[in-house]
Order: structure tokens, then C-alpha cells, then sequence
């Protein structure tokens, strides 16, 4: 069963999103905190997963980032990774008050960027039992350097300085897309499965998806280093899937990452690239996921 939500964060932002609960059995149920990654809403495939856990026995509690989709949030279609982390931790309390939920088997999901958020989260907040890591972001800094080229990166240097010369001024946040039909146009995710993906996705699933963010996301996104508190995430036990074709947020960064991570820990490799985890390889994707939850939840 699905129902609308809504709650409000330590510093009263309004979020939005879905309850998912079993349709059979008792509560109160394991329950996993969900969001999505850069930019993306949670109709892009983040009902595949909850709905998946549901049939397994466990709830979820789904939410869009805030300034994006159905939360609240200013300025809109800005992507704070710290901001986010907060809400998550904020929304790991929301779901501690339902009486669906047991608050003592609580375990939170992310995937690409949030996928980096989930490690930073589990390694300082001890209410979360357990954790997914999809195609996760290790190193915004790194990361970016695989991403811009070389003979680029002062010129995209250059242009959030001067963001932020205008916005003291009391200017409004420069704004860029979020992903570009050409590789060498102006993308805060400058591949060509990126704009595939969201464009095709958006048309599909998700009207409520915006093709632009913040230049100060990209800023943050560069400074931004989650894989630092990836050997912290133990005693909790950690599950990561990367797909080994991923030039997105890049494989080696996530597989060096797993190596850096204590037991317990699992490693399921991915066929393809950095989005075919929520469609053409969902049937692992989604079932790892269910199952290291059943296991350290309900077992």
C-alpha cells in the first residue's frame, strides 16, 4: 500500500513523498529511508524498489530531495549534499514516529549521488541497521576531474567565482543544465547515457523533472567527499552495487572505496553503466537490495 506524505525537517522545510507498507502481515515493519540522486524526483523508478521491499515484508518511506519535485525548498533546483544528508537523518526521525515502523530495524537506500549520501549517513547516525549503496559517488573532487576536462576545469572555476561575486551583490543564482545532447555543451553530468536517461525518463515518468540546477551545485558537488567516511560505516552492515561500466560516478572510485570498508560488507558487480541499475538491470539491482535488507532487518 502507498500513501502521500509529508514532514518538516529541523529547520521547518516541508518534504513530500510516499509511505510504502506491506500488503499483508502486522506491523510495526523494518522500514527504509529512500531518495533519489543529482536532480532526479522520485518517480524516476524509485516506486520500482519500494514497491519491491513491500512485497518482501519491509516499508519505505520515499522523499524528494529538497528544492526538487514535491518538497518545499529554496532556491529551487539547488543540490545541497550536506543539506541533504541533514534530511535524510531528519527523515530517519519522521519514520521513527510512525507506528508502522519499528524504530529499531531502520536501514536507508541511496543511489549515485545519494548513494554517497547514504555512506556518510550510516557512518555517523547509529539508528540506521543497515545499508544499499547503488552506483554510489565517492569523490565530488575526484570525481569532477574525470568528468570536466583538464583544459576546462579554471574556466568552470572561474564561473563559480563569479556566482558568487553576484550573489553578494544580492544577484540570483546562476543557473546551468542539468545533463546536454552534446557531450561538449555546458552539463552538470556531461555524458550521453545521462541525458538519455533523464530525458527519456522525464518524458516517461517524471513531468515534474527539471533539465537545470544551481551552478553553486556543481561547487558543492567538486567539495563534496563521502567515500572519507566510508571505513566508519562498520559495525552496520554495508551493501554496495557498482556497475562496472560506469563513467558516471566512476568504478574504480567505488570499488577502492569497498576495499577501504569493514566488514560487514558485500560487493554486487553490475552489468552496464551507471543508470541501467533502475531498468535493464534492475532484476539484480533491486533483488541484492531487497534481500541484504531482509537479512539484517527481518532476520
Amino acid at each position: 500500500m502507498r500513501k502521500d506524505i509529508e514532514f518538516k525537517t529541523d529547520d521547518g522545510t516541508t518534504l513530500r513523498g510516499w509511505h510504502y507498507t506491506p500488503d499483508s502481515g502486522a506491523g510495526p515493519w523494518p522500514t527504509i529511508v529512500m531518495a533519489h540522486g543529482f536532480s532526479a524526483v522520485k518517480e524516476m523508478y524509485l516506486d520500482r524498489f519500494a514497491e519491491l521491499f513491500a512485497e518482501a515484508g519491509l516499508a519505505s518511506v520515499v522523499f524528494d530531495n529538497r528544492n526538487f519535485g514535491a518538497s518545499d525548498g529554496q532556491p529551487r533546483q539547488e543540490i545541497d549534499p550536506w543539506q541533504q544528508v541533514a534530511d535524510y537523518r531528519d527523515a530517519i526521525t519522521y519514520a521513527e514516529t510512525l507506528s508502522e515502523t519499528d524504530p529499531e530495524r531502520i536501514g536507508i537506500w541511496g543511489s549515485s549521488y545519494s548513494g554517497g549520501h547514504v555512506l556518510m549517513v550510516s557512518a555517523i547516525d547509529r539508528r540506521v541497521k543497515c545499508v544499499v549503496s547503488q552506483v554510489p559517488l565517492i569523490s565530488g573532487h575526484r570525481n569532477a576531474r574525470r568528468l570536466i576536462r583538464a583544459d576546462v576545469i579554471a574556466a568552470v572555476e572561474a564561473m563559480c567565482a563569479d556566482d558568487r561575486r553576484s550573489r553578494y551583490a544580492g544577484g540570483a543564482p546562476a543557473m546551468m543544465p542539468v545533463v546536454s545532447e552534446n557531450p561538449a555543451g555546458p552539463a552538470a553530468l556531461p555524458t550521453p547515457d545521462s541525458y538519455k536517461w533523464f530525458t527519456e525518463t522525464a518524458a516517461t515518468r517524471a513531468p515534474s523533472w527539471r533539465n537545470e540546477c544551481t551552478l553553486r551545485s556543481v561547487e558543492m558537488f567538486m567539495a563534496y567527499e563521502p567515500g572519507a567516511y566510508v571505513e566508519f560505516i562498520s559495525p552496520t552492515p554495508l551493501l554496495m552495487l557498482v556497475a562496472l561500466g560506469d563513467h558516471l560516478t566512476v568504478a574504480d572510485e567505488a570499488l577502492g572505496a569497498f576495499e577501504n570498508a569493514r566488514h560487514p560488507k558485500k560487493l554486487v558487480p553490475l552489468k552496464g553503466g551507471h543508470f541501467d541499475a533502475y531498468v535493464a538491470g534492475f532484476d539484480v539491482a533491486g533483488p541484492s537490495a531487497r534481500d541484504w535488507f531482509a537479512e539484517h532487518l527481518k532476520g
